[in-house]
């Protein structure tokens, strides 16, 4: 996950040197897809980790929020 980070703190610094060198604007977005994509990959795997580790070890009493909790979070994901 750290490693998938470092890459796409790579690609936003890559980003922004297209702009200062005022890239063309469409070659641009696509490495703005490229980043937001990376970023979905990101989220989609802390999800797994926190439904797999969080949600599934979480004693009988607080398994319910630990579910509302991951509820909340992807509602957020997906609503963006």
């Amino acid at each position: 996950m750290v490693k998938r980070l470092s890459r796409i703190e790579g690609q936003v610094r890559g980003v922004s040197r297209m702009v200062d060198e005022e890239r063309y604007c469409i070659d641009v977005l696509t490495q703005i897809g490229a980043i937001q994509a990376a970023l979905d990959k990101v989220a989609l795997g802390l999800i797994d980790d926190h439904t797999r580790h969080c949600v599934v070890d979480a004693e009988a009493g607080e398994r319910v929020e630990k579910v509302d909790e991951l509820m909340a979070a992807l509602g957020r994901f997906v609503a963006r």
